[in-house]
């Protein structure tokens, strides 16, 4: 889950440790080069839009560990982590099923229960400056939720879907719905930029409250197959002005356009062909990620019980309720360790042989795990001033070097693709950058 430029779990003085070691050059493995050509058996790599150095060095990752190699030990098999939002696909599923639902005010809750929700654990601070309204004035979670609410219970009267008797088509002809939508998605994105991790990440979760899993992963599906066909690019909403409230008139932008990465959905059935376990360690809600990942029609084909992610407690009846599961820990960050730790070091004894990620949020797990041989990251063009930049940073100065740790992949935001290239293309852009 992508809280819009958050996951940022600051680091700093690990890399600079890193740094001041390499010298800002070079992290040494004990991995020698491998450059034997991959035995008949061996299922490779599809070149598709990999760069083509990032290719080589994960085939040659997969020919020293794979099955193939004289040292595989079925019984003690290596295994691989990956985040999931805009590592492994285009944008973020857990956003883009936020939009879905509030689209089709899919929910299960009361006006009242909504109320409750929204406020979990927020403070009555001002939102960062970035999302002051279009008068120009502060906005806080006492002045906001009030106008979701009040809209909210409009809706919760009349939408069919909920208490009432209007088709969604005729909802949406009230300012009410799009005042709610509006309002929704952007204290969505103010919380996340505004307070600390461990309250900003479970919020959006608490809104599957009264769902229980296989009705949380049919909005799921019904989500892919709706983006599937959207349009990739930033979309605007403004709340009406006629129900400016207490908050005043908001703005809010999101990324639209969810796609799969093909290279991605080819690594991990590349790397399960040849003996490795896959796991997802995503920061959405657990439900979200299982259904993605493990739907035959989405392309993964990674078994749901090798996810882990973002937990709430249940219901003796499985209804979801607004409340972190206690025997968790927050897959982000340090937590993201934590939870390898947890079920797979504990399972396996040894950490995981490769990691991919994207943001602050996987930096951790990158890091923490002796074992790691070999770091993907996507590149998000991350301001050099934080510590996946400078990841980002060692990773081109060791490219084209024998045995690096750290590969940077780029994707074009324009078309949702890979790129064979380390360099990004931004979106409105055409020229690709290896570095913000």
């Amino acid at each position: 889950m992508q809280l819009q430029n958050s996951k940022k779990i600051l680091t700093s003085a690990v890399v600079a440790g890193i740094l001041a070691i390499t010298g800002c050059h070079s992290i040494q493995t004990t991995v020698p080069v491998v450059t034997t050509a991959p035995s008949p058996q061996q299922v490779v790599l599809e070149a598709g839009h990999w760069d083509a150095f990032n290719r080589q060095q994960l085939e040659q990752l997969i020919q020293q560990y794979g099955k193939n190699s004289p040292t595989y030990n079925p019984a003690k098999p290596p295994y691989i982590v990956t985040d999931f939002d805009n590592t492994s696909v285009f944008l973020d599923i857990e956003e883009a099923t936020l939009i879905y639902q509030l689209e089709h005010l899919d929910f299960k809750v009361s006006p009242e229960q909504l109320n409750q929700i929204i406020r979990k654990d927020i403070g009555n601070d001002n939102f960062v400056a970035e999302y002051n309204n279009q008068q120009g004035h502060a906005v806080n979670i006492n002045q906001i939720a009030p106008d979701i609410i009040e809209s909210y219970r409009w809706l919760y009267a009349h939408y069919s879907g909920l208490k009432g008797k209007q088709s969604l088509e005729q909802i949406q002809q009230s300012p009410h719905y799009q005042n709610f939508i509006t309002k929704m998605r952007y204290l969505y994105a103010a919380i996340g930029d505004t307070f600390a991790h461990e309250v900003s990440y479970p919020w959006v979760t608490y809104l599957f409250t009264g769902f229980n899993a296989s009705e949380v992963r049919e909005m799921v599906k019904n989500t892919v197959a709706w983006q599937k066909d959207q349009k990739i690019g930033p979309v605007t909403w403004t709340s009406p002005t006629a129900l400016a409230g207490q908050a005043g008139v908001v703005s809010i932008t999101w990324e639209n356009g969810l796609r799969p990465y093909k290279e991605m959905q080819n690594l991990f059935k590349t790397f399960q062909s040849n003996g490795f376990d896959v796991y997802v360690c995503s920061a959405s809600f657990i439900d979200v990620v299982k259904e993605i990942v493990s739907n035959p029609n989405v392309g993964y084909d990674i078994n749901e019980n090798n996810v882990y992610a973002m937990e709430l407690s249940r219901s003796p009846e499985g209804k979801i309720l607004p409340v972190f599961r206690p025997d968790y820990y927050q897959t982000q960050g340090v937590g993201k360790t934590k939870t390898i730790q947890k079920f797979l070091v504990s399972k396996y004894g040894y950490g995981p042989i490769f990691v991919a990620g994207d943001s602050e949020g996987d930096q951790n797990m990158m890091q923490d795990f002796s074992e790691t041989q070999k770091v993907l990251m996507v590149n998000r063009l991350r301001k050099p001033s934080t510590d996946i930049g400078q990841f980002s940073k060692l990773a081109v100065e060791q490219y084209g070097q024998a045995n690096p740790k750290y590969l940077l992949q780029g994707r074009d935001a324009n078309t949702g693709e890979f790129v064979p290239s380390n360099k990004s293309i931004a979106y409105g852009a055409i020229e690709g950058k290896a570095l913000r």
